[in-house]
């Protein structure tokens, strides 16, 4: 869908959106935002990690056709990639778009796959940031399942966020809280990341991921022991991409 023009830039395009939408919720700003011509090209990112469940069948429900880029980064557990296909196949996805690093760069950077152990910035954005970027290009805008009770980096998460200047970052589900998850999966009947059951509330890679303790942060596996908390693709010139909550503005 083509973008409207009076609103130009990409933060107010965001700013718009959020005012739009900001007593709405989650189902309704996803519905919303796959329609509104302010919005333009979407796709949805996904993991297929332990909550990506939820958005991708809400996606299912409203726009099967909906791009669904899946960044395989050649190191994720074989979990994921089984349960990624079962349940593109289970809900319908008919535009299910599995991205990997390119060979040449893998070949240059990373030969023998050690540089998570060297450097693991380096690592995410060798097989994860630079082959989402390269997946992005020709869409405004992304739907992410970020949320604001994952981590103190997420606590001011919008509807809406600029991604830079190049394009619209969807956070449907920013306002959920872990119970709404459970319920939504548990109402609907959807399947879960086998890895869930096993104490992995938050999945990324193989070797960088860990089980997590009881009253542990849900994202403490990942990266565990570093101060590392994102994996790069929700940052822009190495800073990471919020935008404040206006004063007086509740959603």
């Amino acid at each position: 869908m083509p973008l409207e023009t009076p609103i130009p830039s990409v933060a107010d395009r965001a700013a718009e959106l959020n005012r739009r939408y900001r007593h709405h919720g989650a189902t309704s700003v996803l519905e919303r935002a796959l329609s509104d011509p302010l919005v333009g090209r979407i796709a949805l990112v996904s993991s297929f990690g332990a909550e990506s469940v939820v958005l991708l069948h809400l996606v299912s429900v409203m726009d099967r056709t909906t791009p669904v880029i899946f960044i395989d980064t050649q190191m994720l557990f074989a979990e994921t990639l089984v349960y990624q296909m079962e349940l593109a196949e289970r809900l319908g996805l008919t535009d299910v778009r599995r991205i990997t690093p390119a060979p040449r760069d893998i070949a240059m950077t990373d030969p023998d796959g050690t540089l998570n152990q060297r450097n693991k910035d380096a690592c995410c954005d060798l097989r994860k940031t630079v082959p989402l970027q390269h997946a992005l290009h020709g869409f405004d805008a992304w739907i992410t399942g970020r949320k604001r009770f994952q981590s103190g980096t997420r606590a001011a998460l919008e509807f809406f966020e600029p991604e830079g200047d190049a394009r619209i970052k969807i956070n449907p589900l920013a306002h959920w809280a872990p119970e709404d998850v459970r319920e939504y999966m548990t109402e609907n009947r959807l399947p879960r990341h086998p890895l869930v059951a096993k104490g992995y509330p938050s999945i990324g890679c193989a070797p960088c991921t860990s089980p997590v303790k009881d009253g542990e942060d849900p994202r403490a596996g990942r990266w565990r022991g570093e101060e590392k908390t994102e994996c790069g693709i929700h940052f822009v010139d190495g800073k990471m991409v919020r935008q404040p909550v206006s004063e007086g503005q509740t959603q």
